[in-house]
């Protein structure tokens, strides 16, 4: 950083301008150098350790708590870890994915499948600058270039959701893990879900609405933050009678109990058994969320 002090003139501009310049390289630069870390042979080899330890191990009878699984590498908390553990317990069949409301598909619950573990899978999002950054990513990355993930630019809505996924071919596929995070119609978008069969299913709820057995109704020209920026989605109780209804059974969350975690039913069930929504959502800081309610309790929601 220049810190030159001139009096006057062009010369305390182009200070200025230098030092913007110089904190906008050490800013990019310190992002691509972690971006390399995350796919570095260190990390990819402990990870393939890790997840062939949990297989053996989840073979002679072991089981661990999800709570005790999490790290972050891609995803925006420890759902990697968590998925990590998930698909080792359940095994790895497809190596699919699709991701709903991706943003650039870099800090996303399946970035780190893709990059460390060979997965192919569809990314979809509303922001052109996310999907044009995410392409640039992936096709530059030396673990993805050859057969990168799709990129798709949509505004997703319950009218559109299964055609966007059919006409990129992925309605054919078996999928191993579906993510859902568009900060809005989470609920009404798995709700309309028809075309994929996913085995694993991550969504987002809005923990703010504690144990009221609600969602906000839909909106297909909904965009975050709307009319109030604590005015959308689904509660966690909601959502989890959604994921029964559809054949999933909640296992876990991420540490602050907004990402849920369903397996399909079936599917390791005496390795992963179901768990209450209560036990995901007794971290401190939710006791602070739901205060956030209060405003807005009176709205029109869906009781469901």
């Amino acid at each position: 950083s220049c810190n030159i002090n001139e009096d006057g003139g062009f010369m305390p501009f182009l200070i200025n301008t230098a030092n913007k310049f110089i904190k906008a390289v050490a800013r990019r630069f310190s992002f691509e150098s972690d971006l390399r870390q995350k796919n570095s042979p260190e990390v990819k080899i402990n990870q393939r350790l890790l997840y062939n330890f949990y297989r053996h191990a989840i073979s002679t009878g072991f089981r661990c708590s999800l709570a005790d699984t999490g790290f972050r590498v891609y995803s925006q908390f420890e759902e990697d870890g968590i998925l990590l553990y998930i698909f080792a317990a359940i095994g790895i069949e497809h190596q699919t994915f699709i991701d709903i409301g991706s943003g650039n598909g870099i800090n996303s619950n399946c970035a780190n499948f893709a990059v460390n573990f060979g997965w192919h899978g569809l990314f979809i999002d509303g922001n052109q600058k996310n999907i044009t950054k995410g392409k640039k990513y992936y096709e530059g990355n030396p673990d993805t270039w050859a057969y990168p993930p799709v990129f798709v630019n949509a505004f997703i809505q319950r009218e559109n959701i299964n055609e966007l996924i059919q006409q990129n071919g992925f309605a054919s596929k078996g999928i191993d893990l579906l993510s859902i995070d568009i900060d809005g119609n989470d609920y009404w978008i798995w709700d309309a879900l028809n075309v994929v069969d996913p085995r694993v299913v991550i969504v987002e709820t809005h923990i703010e609405f504690g144990l009221n057995s609600i969602v906000v109704p839909y909106d297909k020209n909904y965009n975050y933050p709307g009319k109030h920026p604590d005015y959308h989605g689904a509660s966690p109780v909601a959502m989890e009678k959604l994921a029964q209804r559809k054949g999933y059974r909640l296992v876990g969350a991420n540490n602050y109990g907004f990402n849920t975690i369903y397996v399909k039913n079936g599917i390791g069930e005496d390795i992963l058994p179901a768990v209450s929504v209560e036990s995901i959502i007794r971290h401190p800081r939710n006791q602070e969320r739901q205060k956030l309610f209060d405003e807005i309790k009176d709205w029109e929601y869906s009781h469901v």
